[in-house]
């Protein structure tokens, strides 16, 4: 029986599975052990800004891989190699915008003990998605994504 490798990217999980999976804990940890580092006013002023560019960045990102015809969906076959808007500055503007987007949660909620997951949230994302798709995107494209991956930087 000949082995049949699908055309995706072999992710460990959904993106905003991983996202909601590891705020989830953090919030847990902050009703838990409580902390409030912030006033609420500042806590919701900054987090709110930094929240509103991550979701400013996100749809701008979607936007474009959509006008590109090709999925959002890390489940279904890449079709075309995206590297205009955003993308000419970050290969992974949909999971930078994540990032921000959880920072900004976190910190309207106040929430430090999400906040401190963070670097641990980058690092998943980072060996469980980024990287495999990495690999899925230069087993497809070749040469193509090779040169994007040499002139357009992984996160910023």
């Amino acid at each position: 029986m000949k082995h049949v490798t699908a055309d995706r990217a072999r992710i460990v999980a959904p993106p905003p599975v991983i996202y909601l999976g590891v705020l989830s804990l953090g919030l847990l940890l902050e009703w838990l052990w409580p902390t409030r580092l912030l006033s609420w006013p500042l806590a919701v002023g900054v987090g709110s800004a930094i929240l509103v560019c991550g979701v400013i960045g996100l749809a701008a990102a979607i936007r474009t891989i959509w006008r590109a015809q090709t999925p959002v969906d890390p489940y279904k076959p890449s079709t075309a190699i995206v590297t205009d808007s955003l993308f000419r500055f970050s290969r992974n503007p949909i999971y930078g915008s994540d990032t921000l987007i959880y920072v900004g949660l976190s910190l309207a909620l106040n929430a430090w003990w999400a906040l401190a997951l963070t670097p641990g949230l980058v690092l998943i994302m980072q060996v469980g998605v980024v990287a495999r798709e990495e690999d899925y995107l230069e087993r497809k494209f070749g040469d193509d994504y090779l040169r994007y991956k040499r002139q357009v930087r992984r996160w910023l």
